[in-house]
């Protein structure tokens, strides 16, 4: 596949950005909550998965263990027809490449895995969500918002993702003193004619107790 520099300018306080993989393991600095890697963008596979049908994009909500994404992920693929091809096998390997990365950072023994079709606003209000962390990766469409508030209202400067590029936020059981204040939403696009797709992963320590 053909590789093209995607490049992020500059982001909010408190979000650190990582050139390789490794870099991810900023969420743990004091001063950080939030990192993105910033990698390079897969042309190919940006224009595949720009012109499958949103019905043939994979859709799913599991939790599993981080060596079973991977052939999890073919299962989920197979289900929504997307199609084989060189880059639906990167998307697949993609996905459990960040899985088992995750994991690893978080010491979590299962992850809750989801593929969001998205094509309305869902979760466009400003938020942080209800884990320790959780790691965003639009694959299709336009990156995750996010920006500082002091008081819990939207923020003054609100900065994106770039498409592709994995973003580990801290989340409200963090344990983290004092507060951030980063804030992020998926961006508002009803209407538009867009559709998104997002790999979402959260740690998980008890199956049991896992909603």
């Amino acid at each position: 596949m053909t590789l093209v520099d995607e490049v992020l300018e500059e982001a909010a306080v408190g979000v650190s950005m990582a050139d390789t993989p490794e870099g991810l393991s900023a969420i743990r600095r004091p001063d950080c909550a939030a990192v993105i890697w910033r990698r390079r963008e897969l042309a190919d596979f940006q224009s595949w998965i720009e012109a499958l049908a949103p019905d043939r994009l994979p859709s799913a909500r599991v939790i599993l263990r981080p060596e079973d994404v991977r052939e999890s992920v073919v299962q989920i693929c197979d289900a929504a027809g997307a199609p084989d091809s060189t880059e639906r096998e990167w998307l697949i390997d993609d996905t459990a490449a960040l899985a088992e990365l995750f994991a690893g950072l978080m010491r979590a023994p299962y992850l809750r895995l989801r593929f969001d079709v998205v094509s309305t606003n869902a979760c466009r209000k400003f938020h942080v969500d209800a884990v320790t962390a959780r790691l965003i990766c639009t694959y299709r469409g336009t990156g995750t918002q996010y920006g500082l508030s002091t008081d819990g209202s939207e923020p003054e400067h609100v900065f994106t993702a770039p498409t592709g590029a994995p973003m580990l936020l801290r989340g409200t059981l963090w344990p983290e003193r004092p507060k951030s204040g980063l804030l992020h939403r998926s961006p508002p696009i009803e209407g538009s004619g867009e559709t998104r797709l997002l790999l979402v992963l959260d740690p998980i320590e008890d199956v049991n107790t896992a909603c």
